[in-house]
Parts: structure tokens; sequence; C-alpha cells
């Protein structure tokens, strides 16, 4: 097994993220099987209590592990499953340590930081490496592969106190495997406005940081806003003790996509063969990275824009929607459009913000009304969610293209009921407990007792309603398939009471659960609407660049008046 450690220094963000999916995208490429592991040193369990303001999204595993996005740039660039033991928390490793001295099994000693906790630390990290892993596409038949690398991205910046247990734990981790470890280190050199010259000393302090906790960088990633010359480059070589083929510059680029390619071109796969004694299943005389080159030549190619709403409540910190992103980007890149995603505060389109702040109010529906397609990505509370409500009837009406997701199909079900049942007071009990027509309730079974890891969370099997099998648009964007299977993260979901109710006004639910109790996926009949679709779970999770998700695909083929043609004919006949 091969090790790449990934660390960051400076400042936080500086995109270790994407450095350590690159490097496996790079190494898959050559046709090693590659796993991940992200280290968060916080003290919660999982990031599944997070506000979404302060990490962005909560990404979702098919084990139903909430972690950070970190995993799911992981899971994109590298095209694997992975699970909750792939995110490694202080309060994970707390847990484990606390129930063994429970148990006595450190009896008669005292329970410390070290050894205990860095030896947790190094356990925990040998044996998720050492897990087969699956890969996207796999079906539950084909055998898992036993991983060649594992990439370990060590999250914070380095010298943070809370990361101390952890560069502690990999200073003995590197000497037990010395010969197949390799510490990556990203740092941010700074590119002042006044001097308009890089400065290295940053860089500098942040590797002295480094070897103060006993680990030496083997390679520097350097980023930068602006291209880095040869002088800064072999000042940052001399001074932090690397070699100039182990300085990585890498300048801020107009898509993540573009980094594999970057790393590529410096060297860094014949690096990483002569560090770690890599031997490579396909040749490095071969274009390892076609697919990528591919997706970044249409990324500059492609002229036609196709406009999107995104109406959310956390829009401030875009990472909130990450995942959701992402998958308009692939999906629109897919039907050779560029996405032009806007952005609309859920609260600015409700009747209240027309008294308060007209203004705004008048320029948060302009922007609907100038989209080609509006999305309602997941979320919880009932702040925004009237102004859910409002533009969800605006697209139902007007026949604008929508897709919800999770939050978004309860609002679709309250809309509907509201102004097409006639029910003025349906809600959710999420929103009004006390509702006198609770469209939306709680799941039975989930308790509320604690936040954490208590709702339906992680892959589960969808059955597409033999009722509405033959003209489901979902089902045909899925190729016609009988089940299906996403992953999910909510606690609140249709009351069956009303299901026969919705059903028999045009609100069809194609698609339940495998015992038929659980709404997962709503559409408007296409006589009615060219594309009102809303799904319980969330294909985010699963789109990929090279294999966008199909609810999203199937919104950006109808924002942009494609999706017929598709359904008929294919991508290839598209305009």
């Amino acid at each position: 097994m091969k090790y790449i450690l990934v660390t960051g220094g400076v400042i936080s963000g500086v995109g270790k993220g994407v450095v350590s999916s690159s490097f496996g995208a790079i190494l898959r490429a050559c046709g090693l099987h590659v796993t991940a592991i992200k280290i968060d040193p916080y003290m919660n369990i999982d990031a599944g209590t997070f506000s979404p303001y302060e990490h962005g999204e909560v990404f979702v595993l098919d084990d139903g592990g909430e972690v950070d996005i970190d995993l799911g740039n992981y899971e994109r660039f590298l095209d694997i499953t992975l699970n909750s033991d792939n995110s490694i928390t202080t309060g994970k490793i707390n847990q484990q340590v606390i129930a063994k001295e429970r148990k006595g099994e450190y009896l008669g000693k005292t329970v410390q930081i070290v050894p205990h906790m860095s030896n947790a630390i190094i356990d925990w990290v040998e044996d998720v490496a050492s897990r087969p892993i699956k890969s996207d596409g796999d079906d539950d038949d084909t055998p898992p592969s036993v991983p060649d690398v594992c990439i370990v991205e060590l999250g914070g910046t380095v010298g943070d106190i809370e990361g101390r247990p952890y560069t502690e734990a990999f200073r003995p981790f590197s000497r037990k495997h010395h010969g197949s470890f390799c510490v990556a280190h990203v740092s941010y050199v700074p590119q002042p406005a006044s001097t308009k010259e890089h400065k290295t000393r940053p860089t500098r302090q942040s590797v002295k940081e480094l070897q103060d906790c006993g680990l030496l960088p083997d390679l520097l990633v350097c980023r930068s806003e602006n291209p880095i010359p040869l002088p800064v480059k072999e000042k940052i070589s001399s001074f932090c003790n690397v070699g100039l083929d182990e300085v990585i510059c890498l300048h801020d680029q107009s898509s993540i996509y573009y980094v594999p390619l970057v790393l590529r071109d410096q060297g860094i796969l014949e690096y990483f063969q002569k560090r770690l004694c890599l031997e490579y299943k396909v040749p490095l005389s071969t274009n390892v990275l076609s697919s990528w080159e591919a997706l970044t030549k249409k990324l500059e190619t492609v002229r036609r824009e196709v406009n999107i709403v995104l109406v959310g409540k956390y829009i401030k910190l875009h990472d909130a929607y990450a995942s959701v992103i992402k998958a308009l980007q692939h999906a629109s890149l897919q039907a050779n459009y560029k996405l032009n995603l806007k952005f609309v505060n859920a609260e600015n389109l409700e009747v209240d913000a027309e008294k308060t702040n007209p203004d705004l109010f008048h320029e948060s529906w302009m922007t609907v009304c100038n989209s080609d397609g509006v999305i309602v990505p997941g979320g919880f509370g009932k702040r925004g969610m009237e102004g859910k409500i409002a533009v969800i009837k605006w697209c139902r009406t007007l026949k604008k293209p929508f897709l919800g997701i999770c939050l978004g199909l309860h609002a679709a079900v309250i809309e509907f009921a509201r102004n097409v049942l006639g029910h003025k007071d349906a809600n959710s009990t999420e929103m009004d407990p006390e509702c006198k027509h609770p469209v939306i309730s709680d799941m039975p079974g989930h308790t509320n007792i604690d936040m954490g890891g208590t709702m339906r969370l992680g892959r589960q099997t969808t059955v597409f309603s033999k009722e509405h099998m033959d003209y489901s648009v979902v089902r045909k964007l899925y190729g016609n398939r009988k089940e299906i299977k996403e992953r999910h993260r909510h606690r609140y979901e249709v009351n069956q009471k009303y299901l026969q109710e919705l059903e028999n006004n045009g609100l069809y639910f194609v698609g339940t659960d495998v015992d038929g109790l659980r709404m997962e996926i709503l559409e408007l009949d296409t006589d009615k609407h060219p594309y009102f679709i809303a799904t319980q779970f969330h294909p985010e999770y699963l789109s990929r660049p090279m294999k966008p998700s199909p609810p999203f695909l199937g919104f950006i083929l109808a924002a942009t008046n494609n999706l017929e043609s598709y359904l008929k004919y294919g991508l290839d006949q598209l305009s």
C-alpha cells in the first residue's frame, strides 16, 4: 500500500480537496485502484449537524454517512463509492478510545493523546486503506478492488492545535511506511496588489510549521491567483529544501476540471512513479487523461447558455449547494450548453418581502421570470418556505421547467394541495405541527430526540410504479429501468392519507420505496407540463462529470427545449 498525505498551509480553503481528488483521478487514469480518506480535526462525530453557512453542504454516502463536501469531490473525480469510515473526525477517534477505556482495554494505563489517540488514528487509516472499494457503475455482483494507493487529506491548516494529534500520528507513520509514504503540502503564495510580486515567506513559514511537527514535505503544491514565475519557484525550492521538480505551481483555473491536466503537465505522474515506486498499468506514453481533456475542451467551446435559477435559503454561501451546482454543470455540458446559474433567496419571493423591500422583491421575481428553468433544492426549517411554494406555483401554472429535491418535493406537494385541491391550510408538520391538512408528515419510526444520524440516510431503492411506468419521463431518463438506487437525507415524507386525492387530480407519484409506502418521485403529465419533477432522494450526490444525473439532465434538456428530441433519439441528435 502506498500513502499520499495532503496537508495545507498559510490559509484554510487553499484547495487541498481538489488537489487530493486530482491526484486520485490521475492515478486512476494510469490503471491504479485508489481510495481516499478525509480527516477533519473537529469534535463532531460527523458533519450532519453543521450549519451550511459554516461548512457548506453535508455530503451523504451510500451507507448513510454524513460527511464533509470534499468526499463528494473524491467520489466524483475517482469514480468510486466511499463509506462513512473514509471520514475521520476527532469525535470519532475520541469515541473509539473512550469506548476501549471503558471496556478495560487500557487497564492500568493512563490514557493520553500519545500514544493512545495517535495509535487509534494510525490503526484507522491502515484499516480503511486496505479495504476493497467499488467503482461507480459496478453492480452488486461485481467484486470490489483492493486499493493500490490511499490519499489522506488532513483538514485545516498545519499548526492548528486541533490538528496536532494527527501530525503527531503521521510522524511515526512516515517511518513505518518509509518508501511508501509521501507528504504533499499545499501552500498559498500571495501576490499583494501593492507590489504585484509573489511572496514566498508564508510558504516557507508553513513548511517550517510542518517540520516542527516532525514531517518533511516531499512535494510542494503552490497555489496562487496568477502563474508563479520560475525565479519564485526556484526560491521556494531552495528555501524549503525540496527539488525544483518537487515544486508544483497551481494558479487559479476557470474550472476545477483543469487541475488534473495542470498537475499532469508538470510531471506529477513521473514524480509519484519515482517517489513511491508505483507500477502504472497504463503506459505514460498514452494520453491517460483523454476523457478529462475532452471535458475541458467542451468547457472552452460551448457557447450557448442555459439560464437556471436556484431558489434556496442558504445562498450566501454557494458551497451549501455544492453538489447541486456540480450536477447542473455536468448536465449542461452533456447537453452542450454553458450553465448560467443565478441564486435567489426564497424569502425575497414572499408576499411580505414586497412590503418590506419592494425593490428586492421585484428584482428577485424578475430573475425568476428571465430564467429557462427553476430548481428548488433541499433544506430544513420554515424560513423561506412560502417563497419556494410561490415560485413552484409560478412554474406549474406557466409551464416553466421545474426540478425539486427533497424539501423541493415537499413544497411542490403543499403548493398542489393548496391551489389545486383547495386545502388552503395544507402544510408540512415540519413547518406547522398543528396544521389542518398535513400533506407532509413525520416518518414513522424516526426519532427526533437526537439530531445527528436520525434521518432516513444513504442509498435506498426506488421502484417505478407499474401504473405510471409507461409514460413516466423520469423512468425514461433512467433508461426505462424498473428500479433505481439513490441517496436520501430526510425525516419528513408525503402523507399517504392524501395520496389518492393528489393523484386523482394529476400529481402522479411515479416512484416509491420497495414497500410502496414512501413516495420517492412525483411528476405532472407531459401533456400538462414540459417538465415538472421532484424527488425525495438527492440525485445530485451520484452525478459525475462524464455521467450526469438523469433528473438533472432531463431538467436542462427541458429548459433548452431538447427533452422530447433526446427521449426519441438520444444526445447525438440534439441541436
